[in-house]
């Protein structure tokens, strides 16, 4: 099993909410396979506590399934057959002893052969006796956690002591979750995996990352190979819109307009399945550095996790080609290809990295792209854009160059940076990312992975 990493911050959250002397309402949600369910574990140590996981099975079943639950803490409470939920959760409240917790893992699951279930809860909420009794509700489907909870007009609204959200787990976490080296190896690692804990866990089992990418991903029989649909269908009732539109991203429409045409339909009509990706942290809007999101001639949509990037660059357009048993052919001819892929991913690490790190001694704020017309009215584009004040920050992001390709690439961001039409009366720094470098570039303005990560 994993290393637990990080969510000092999440484990603190939860710990205070659990020592409080009065009943606490703790709901997590997020994507699945993020470490909820190990973060509620870790939390829970040395703890009385009934965690049940919730399934899609009938409402009575799940009702017994708690019982079995409870009665690891109070023998003997799964001895009769509960009518409703009322019953069960007054029996807890009256015999559970005072700082016990009770956890439903999978509510959305259960809400879903129970939909009175947030109601009872309200109420137990509510009427909360003079023993703190604490509840602990967590779901994949992040539409309808979000929605039992920050929707005003549900029952559990405004209830919860704490609400966090559970995503992935931060870049600099996957070389020591993976056993890796060097944070090269590491960005490498990440543009496949992600910060998907779960995920670092199936591949740490395989020799190298070609072997773990060949076993789990592109194998009709790898445990990854179907992953999309399972995260579509935590949330989606039908997910052919979705898929159609993550798929088409992932080949490189990234134009409302290009995923319209390509789906026959008017463009008009993908604003709510755009939305809707966008809500679950599947997809991500971009425009140019200082340009508005209702920019729309500029906007374009991006597949944001690097997993799901990686899988609809390499697995969907290749099903047929998998399914016969041609997985080591497709990612033999699939590398200058994991080239670009790797490359678009280290350009997002170092721009999210930008805000956290000093740059030429001085902090800026958050980092974008930019691309256009110049003042010359010629082409131009920077994948980094940042502002400090009255400083701009210019930089490009590369795979690998030689010292000497380095120094005319700053030189020609310096040239670039002119041509930017917010850049008059404002200062410049000029900076370079490489990931690859054989020998350390010791030059001033060029940073590595270890910088980034």
């Amino acid at each position: 099993m994993l290393r637990f990493l990080d969510r000092e911050e999440e484990l603190s959250r939860l710990g205070r909410a659990l020592e409080n002397g009065e009943s606490a309402l703790v709901c997590l949600y997020g994507r699945r396979r993020c470490g909820k369910t190990r973060l509620i574990q870790e939390g829970l140590k040395e703890r009385r506590a009934a965690y049940y996981v919730g399934d899609d099975r009938e409402e009575a079943l799940q009702m017994a399934g708690v019982a079995r639950e409870i009665a690891r803490l109070l023998p003997g409470f799964d001895s009769v057959t509960y009518a409703d939920w009322e019953t069960i959760l007054k029996r807890w409240e009256g015999e559970a002893p005072a700082g016990a917790v009770l956890v439903l893992d999978e509510f959305s699951s259960m809400v879903a052969a129970s939909p009175a279930l947030p109601s009872v809860i309200q109420k137990f909420v509510d009427g909360g006796g003079e023993k703190a009794l604490h509840l602990v509700l967590a779901g994949s489907s992040q539409r309808m956690m979000a929605g039992y909870l920050l929707n005003a007009s549900a029952p559990l609204y405004g209830r919860a002591r704490e609400l966090m959200k559970i995503g992935p787990l931060a870049p600099r976490w996957t070389g020591e979750a993976l056993g890796l080296k060097t944070a090269r190896e590491a960005v490498t690692h990440y543009a496949v995996w992600g910060g998907v804990p779960r995920y670092w866990e199936l591949a740490a089992g395989r020799k190298g990352l070609d072997r773990a990418v060949l076993d789990l991903v592109l194998s009709p029989l790898g445990v990854l190979h179907r992953e999309p649909e399972r995260l579509l269908l935590d949330d989606l009732r039908d997910t052919r819109q979705a898929a159609s539109i993550l798929s088409l991203i992932g080949r490189g429409c990234h134009r409302v307009s290009e995923i319209a045409t390509r789906l026959q339909r008017p463009a008009t009509s993908l604003s709510r399945p755009l939305g809707v990706l966008m809500e679950m942290g599947l997809v991500r809007r971009e425009t140019p550095f200082g340009r508005s999101t209702r920019d729309t001639k500029k906007t374009l949509y991006r597949i944001d996790d690097p997993f799901l990037r990686f899988w609809y660059t390499f697995v969907d357009p290749n099903r047929a080609l998998l399914e016969a048993g041609r997985q080591v052919d497709v990612w033999k001819e699939s590398r200058e290809k994991f080239r670009q892929h790797l490359a678009g991913v280290w350009e997002d690490l170092v721009r999210a990295s930008v805000p956290k790190v000093k740059i030429a001694g001085r902090r800026f704020g958050p980092a974008g792209s930019w691309w256009g017309s110049g003042t010359d009215r010629l082409p131009l584009e920077l994948d980094v854009v940042a502002t400090s004040d009255d400083r701009l920050l210019v930089g490009e992001a590369k795979l690998h160059c030689t010292a000497k390709e380095a120094r005319a690439a700053l030189a020609g961001l310096q040239e670039r940076a002119s041509r930017l039409p917010f850049a008059k009366d404002r200062k410049v720094t000029c900076a370079l990312w490489v990931l690859e470098q054989r020998r350390p570039l010791q030059l001033r303005g060029v940073y590595g992975p270890d910088d980034v990560l």
